[in-house]
């Protein structure tokens, strides 16, 4: 007799995946959650006499090739944060307060031991950004990943009242751009990353460099920076006109995303310490400070554009919610020419 497992699918080991995340996921509970782990959907009870006009933000996003340098570790606790760090941020800064999160686990065997790491990572995410992790589906499909190997996927909802949706309209030229550090590469750029130092440079994740404080897996691996409560803190206090989060495109391609018509922006690259990840990048791979800056966030996670009387109160606001921030730049006009991002040395 043929059966599932025989196809390499383990339903038990599926059934005991799902026990073992239980208190995992109940630790990211809010209030309004009504289900518990196992039903076919989550239900999320929207409070919606504390709003006069919700409007729900939806986020979705993976963890990309940052994977093959968890699997170089084979560690896996710390890419589920870098998971829900992608969906939240991208959510948050339209003011949005996170949710609910919902996860998308494929692999080609399921290891239960492994998975249950991503899915602690995943849960201490949610509970940095506030979010409920209120369901999600692992998918075992023999044939379909390399022996060892997963990916992740998110999707996460929030809330933002319509009247105080942060949207870059009133952004003008002189308003100040603040850049908030990141906690390294993040989520993006891995292509090129390994690439540069795996394939060029023939490093290896226990290599350790001059220039860097801890072997360059453990570099590499850093989880992706949550801003989502801070965003909420630092809209609650200040006029925050804009905010921008710098993942795939760096700060080139992702701050123009909240320019009005005619502003553009001009970055200073002295105003904040780069990390050394990117300098050993650019010079193991030869690769230009131009591209550099278009595909990586070169240290800069998170941007907000205030009005220039806010800056000094933002960025003692910025350190007390444990964050370094720097003003990197302001609006400028840009009549005749198209709105972008210029840098300054």
């Amino acid at each position: 007799m043929t059966t599932y497992r025989d196809a390499g699918v383990d339903i038990e080991a599926g059934d005991e995946f799902v026990d073992r995340i239980k208190p995992l996921v109940r630790s990211t509970f809010r209030p309004e959650v009504l289900t518990d782990l196992g039903g076919f959907g989550g239900l999320f009870g929207l409070r919606s006499d504390q709003y006069k006009e919700p409007v729900l933000v939806s986020g979705t996003d993976g963890v990309g090739t940052k994977l093959k340098i968890a699997f170089m570790m084979d560690r896996h606790d710390t890419v589920g944060i870098d998971l829900v760090a992608m969906c939240v941020n991208d959510i948050a800064v339209s003011g949005a307060e996170p949710l609910f999160f919902l996860d998308y686990f494929a692999t080609g065997k399921l290891s239960v031991a492994k998975a249950q790491e991503v899915v602690q990572g995943i849960a201490q995410g949610c509970r940095q950004a506030g979010c409920a992790l209120i369901g999600g589906e692992t998918a075992e499909m023999p044939s379909m990943y390399a022996d060892g190997e997963y990916d992740l996927a998110g999707f996460a909802v929030g809330v933002v009242e319509r009247a105080k949706i942060v949207d870059g309209k009133t952004i003008k030229p002189g308003d100040a751009i603040i850049g908030l550090a990141s906690t390294g590469l993040h989520s993006n750029g891995y292509s090129l990353a390994r690439r540069v130092l795996f394939d060029h440079a023939k490093l290896t994740v226990a290599s350790r460099l001059p220039e860097l404080d801890s072997p360059l897996g453990e570099v590499l691996l850093a989880p992706t920076r949550i801003y989502a409560k801070q965003i909420l803190s630092l809209i609650h206090d200040f006029p925050i006109k804009g905010i921008a989060h710098i993942t795939g495109g760096g700060i080139t391609e992702n701050l123009p995303r909240v320019f009005p018509e005619g502003v553009g922006a001009k970055i200073s690259r002295k105003a904040w310490p780069v990390p050394p990840i990117f300098d050993v990048m650019s010079r193991l791979g030869s690769v230009s400070r131009e591209e550099m800056y278009r595909v990586f966030n070169m240290g800069i996670g998170l941007i907000l554009v205030v009005p220039p009387e806010s800056v000094a109160a933002v960025l003692a606001k910025v350190e007390t919610l444990g964050d370094r921030g720097w003003r990197i730049g302001e609006m400028v006009p840009t009549v005749g020419k198209e709105p972008g991002v210029e840098y300054a040395d």
